[in-house]
């Protein structure tokens, strides 16, 4: 019997043991899931749950370093999930990962490491990084190859600040234009924001580095604009909208973690829902890492949903959905009670440790940590090229909206003074998830043209009133500005939240999370400002800087040149000055179509063709209309739009084949022509409309675009190719095929400016 006994112990040793002699899970020769497997089996149910949930490194932080007594009284040598860094400065954060790192190198029993995890929406959320503009500028640049080199250098200072995970993108799309987060996404369009995605996430791969896309999902449309609401939808809103960026990025990134919402949809909260988590996430997507809660979510499910009836219920249900990782509430502490009572096995935990645990191994952080290199540090963060990016960026994001009679670019040797105005002429706006908000980290817009000028022309400022405030005190001076100089320049818009949207320091916050409008009219006193200005009879120009759009008919009317510059990160009032006196020549192109007022929402442009009016009779006061009685359907500005200091000619569409099968590829060529007299980066597009479909589809779909560097009286061919298989829709059944018929490819420089078009047939 003894000798059986020593066979058997002999077995299971070398069962366990690489070809070193190690024990499974530390051999990195071996497979992952093998090392997964080996560890999983040495640990104890508390080990486990620990993996499940998250700390905040400020829990064990005494003044600015880590207090190892509190990390001994906390954590008593147990690993847990993920450690949530603070944003304080990036040398200091270094520092504290290190120690930590050290603390759980040596004391934990078996050596599991911590997910050292951070925001970064458009660059680490850690003073003294690089701020780049925020993620609604980086969708309006539509260019992905640009994004990827943002991300590239984003994701080079987390890796040298000691991060593993942030906390990015946002893959929500700005459909409810109330919602304030509107500034976290690239825009409302499904395809583009799958793009935009998919550049940033593989830029966060290379440095092996996880990238956490959220809300999955269908956060960014809830009832009535504000956050954590409900949205109402059904499966063909979500299979054909919410869904799309997130099978893009999982299809072609393959990220190792995703995060759920706050929200439920169609009545069903996401945190609790087996279906969205599991059945389609998992089973239809094909992800395979681990999902990561959003701050509270499941918490709320009792507290606010009202779907479970206390912490221990919502952590049974979460986990039963397949939400691994609970951060910022508590409810999986009771995820040991639950398995010792019967209410959850552990094979229902020890699924949620496998899908973390794989992580950690895919990303190497059992073989090579990621130790910051504090004494390089420098090096790395914030270097001059991270800031010339950052700057390219602001640059390719500004959208020029109009432009009446040429008034920009600004002419130096025709000016002899400047008026600049505004709210936020002299402040810079980095938007949500920044770390900071001081001007002293940035160039405001009068920093730029301050620069730009050189001295050469005088500069009248004035502030003239506030963002939010109905105070009209200051707008005198602002007039006075403007009569004395030969033209005005105004900076209104908004204010975002960072550095922390939940803080009460931002009074005038009007932009980011938790701050939602029921009104998208400018804010305050901007209105009378504006009209104040031009009524001076001078020149103006006014420059919306915001996170969203604003509902500005009577500026379209009667200001002459607008331009939007969505939060343009650090170097915001450099691009902006260059684009006001001509040494760029602006290129973005709206990501988010803007609408006549609040009461015109939704305006997206992939609406359905019932869904802007029946009677096309537009009124006014003096003579009602139908459809709305004094106004149109239309959007002020459609998704897509923005001009260019150049012009350009479309012509010579071609397309291979008019007649393709379901398994063909649609191949399209133009030709675009620099027509002006300076060079100018184009957006090309390419939409298409299935003229016959079984049920209803939008009356266009974004399906390509590429942006073409082209200079002046220079000729370039754009080539799209679009596989029959993404015409597909989802027939009344919600199976999803390509329905044989006729559908016609639109190219344009804007949803609503098509200047070449070709239908094709599609054949069974």
């Amino acid at each position: 019997m003894k000798k059986k006994i020593v066979i058997l112990t002999t077995l299971l040793v070398s069962a366990c043991s690489g070809i070193t002699g190690q024990v499974v899970y530390k051999d990195a020769s071996k497979p992952v899931e093998a090392r997964v497997a080996d560890l999983l089996k040495r640990m104890t149910l508390e080990e486990k749950t620990a993996q499940m949930q998250d700390l905040f490194m400020a829990q064990f932080t005494t003044g600015s370093t880590i207090d190892t007594a509190k990390v001994h009284s906390r954590l008593n040598g147990m690993s847990y999930g993920i450690l949530i860094t603070e944003k304080s400065a990036v040398e200091e954060s270094a520092k504290k990962i290190t120690l930590f790192r050290q603390y759980m190198n040596s004391r934990n029993r078996l050596g599991i490491p911590v997910f050292c995890a951070a925001e970064a929406l458009h660059g680490l959320q850690q003073a003294g990084t690089t701020v780049f503009p925020q993620a609604i500028a980086l969708g309006s640049t539509f260019n992905t190859e640009l994004i990827n080199k943002a991300a590239l250098t984003i994701a080079s200072e987390c890796k040298a600040a000691g991060i593993d995970q942030v906390l990015s993108p946002d893959l929500d799309l700005a459909r409810e234009l109330r919602w304030g987060r509107v500034e976290e996404t690239y825009g409302e369009d499904p395809y583009l924001v799958g793009r935009m995605g998919v550049a940033f996430v593989k830029a966060f791969n290379a440095h092996n580095i996880i990238c956490t896309p959220k809300h999955y999902v269908a956060h960014g449309s809830p009832s009535g604009g504000l956050n954590l609401a409900s949205v109402a939808g059904g499966d063909r809103d979500l299979y054909s909208l919410y869904l799309k960026p997130f099978r893009d990025v999982i299809r072609e990134c393959q990220p190792l973690s995703i995060m759920n919402p706050y929200s439920a949809y169609d009545g069903v909260p996401v945190a609790s829902s087996k279906r969205f988590m599991d059945d389609i996430l998992r089973g239809e997507l094909g992800f395979r890492g681990y999902v990561s809660s959003d701050w509270m979510s499941v918490e709320l499910l009792y507290s606010f949903h009202k779907t479970a009836a206390g912490p221990a219920d919502a952590a049974r249900q979460a986990v039963l959905a397949g939400i691994d990782s609970e951060v910022a509430s508590d409810c999986y502490r009771h995820l040991n009670e639950l398995v010792k009572n019967g209410q959850l096995s552990e094979r229902d935990i020890d699924r949620c440790v496998e899908r973390i645990l794989r992580a950690k191994f895919a990303i190497g952080m059992f073989d090579k940590p990621n130790i910051p290199d504090i004494a390089n540090l420098k090096k790395v963060v914030h270097t001059p090229e991270a800031v010339r990016l950052s700057l390219d960026v602001a640059r390719e994001s500004a959208i020029l909206l109009k432009n009446d009679n040429r008034l920009l670019p600004l002419q130096l040797d025709k000016i002899r003074s400047i008026a600049v105005i505004g709210p936020n002429a002299d402040q810079i706006q980095f938007g949500g998830y920044s770390w900071t908000n001081d001007n002293a980290f940035g160039v405001t817009p009068l920093q730029g043209i301050q620069a730009i000028t050189g001295g050469k022309i005088k500069i009248n400022y004035a502030k003239g009133c506030e963002i939010q405030l109905q105070d009209k005190s200051g707008i005198a001076e602002a007039v006075n500005a403007a009569k004395k100089s030969d033209v005005a320049v105004l900076f209104v818009g908004a204010s975002s939240s960072a550095p922390d949207p939940l803080s009460t320091a931002a009074p005038s916050a009007i932009s980011g999370e938790g701050r939602d409008l029921s009104d998208i009219a400018l804010s305050g006193a901007q209105e009378d400002l504006i009209k104040a200005v031009y009524a001076t009879g001078k020149p103006v120009v006014m420059v919306l800087v915001a996170g969203k759009p604003s509902a500005i008919p009577w500026e379209k009317e009667h200001i002459p040149a607008i331009v939007v510059q969505w939060y343009g990160g650090e170097q915001q009032g450099t691009a902006i000055a260059e684009i006001l006196f001509g040494k760029v020549n602006p290129s973005g192109k709206l990501n988010v179509s803007f609408p006549q007022s609040t009461g015109h929402l939704p305006v997206f442009y992939n609406h359905f063709p019932t869904d802007k009016g029946y009677y096309k009779k537009p009124g006014s006061p003096e003579r009602p209309g139908m459809d709305y009685v004094f106004a149109t359907p239309d959007p002020l500005w459609a998704f897509g739009t923005g001009l260019s200091y150049t012009t350009f000619e479309y012509k010579n569409l071609r397309v291979k084949s008019d007649v393709l099968t379901k398994d063909g590829i649609i191949d399209i060529e133009a030709d675009i022509t620099n027509t002006g007299t300076l060079d100018g980066k184009e957006v090309v597009q390419l939409y298409v409309r299935d003229e016959i479909s079984s049920v209803v589809t939008p009356i266009k779909e974004l399906k390509r675009f590429e942006k073409l560097l082209i200079k002046a009286g220079e000729t370039k061919t754009v080539h799209f190719e679009l596989p029959v298989a993404e015409l597909a829709l989802y027939n009344a059944k919600m199976e999803k095929v390509v329905e044989p018929g006729e559908f016609t490819l639109q190219i344009g420089t804007a949803s609503d400016n098509i200047l070449l078009k070709r239908t094709i047939s599609v054949k069974d």
